[in-house]
């Protein structure tokens, strides 16, 4: 390992948060550090700690495979509301998004609690102003959001066909499904004859 190979791993140890390649350069004096993140991030892989890049952001995390070795026994679990976790599902796949626009995707009013529980847990972000009548607030999500479930970018969301085949969108589909046998098929049937 080179000085500033060694200089990135230290840095990074070292700090409260992940931080990305131009902070990391800054710090270390304008060095290029760019490769030595690639470096270290080779030498870590496959130990107990892996330094991995969330965003645009890099950070030292466990090993997935060995994180249950480090939880508590006692876990505080707080579980988002469904609104909050639609409210959520809605900001990453459409994100820059207003609550206006969320509302119309939900098809019920969005509380402002809602998006403060979303900010308070650091992943949703405001992104700011909408230019258009009223200026609304838009909303985004965070590199926390990222960390937090285990992505690079965004782009690393499950699309359809993967929400499908882990059975998340089976209970929407026999909704409709249902809905389309109580309809009656006026073809079908004939006119009514009164």
């Amino acid at each position: 390992m080179n000085e500033i190979e060694r200089a990135v791993e230290a840095a990074l140890f070292a700090a409260e948060a992940p931080m990305s390649a131009d902070e990391l350069s800054r710090h270390l004096g304008g060095a290029e550090v760019e490769a030595a993140l690639e470096a270290v991030a080779a030498h870590y892989a496959g130990r107990g700690i892996e330094l991995v890049k969330r965003g645009d952001r890099w950070h030292f995390q466990t090993a997935p495979d060995l994180a249950h070795l480090l939880r508590r026994e006692r876990e505080d679990v707080r579980r988002l509301s469904r609104a909050a976790t639609e409210a959520l599902a809605i900001i990453a796949y459409q994100e820059p998004v207003s609550r206006a626009e969320i509302e119309a995707i939900r098809g019920v009013q969005t509380a402002k609690g809602t998006l403060d529980v979303l900010m308070e847990a650091g992943w949703v972000r405001v992104a700011g102003r909408r230019e258009g009548p009223g200026r609304p607030t838009i909303y985004a999500t965070t590199p926390a959001f990222l960390a937090q479930f285990g992505l690079e970018s965004r782009r690393d969301l499950p699309g359809i066909e993967e929400l499908r085949a882990a059975g998340l969108l089976d209970p929407v589909e026999a909704v409709f499904a249902l809905e389309a046998e109580e309809e009656p098929d006026t073809e079908r049937d004939g006119p009514n004859e009164a």
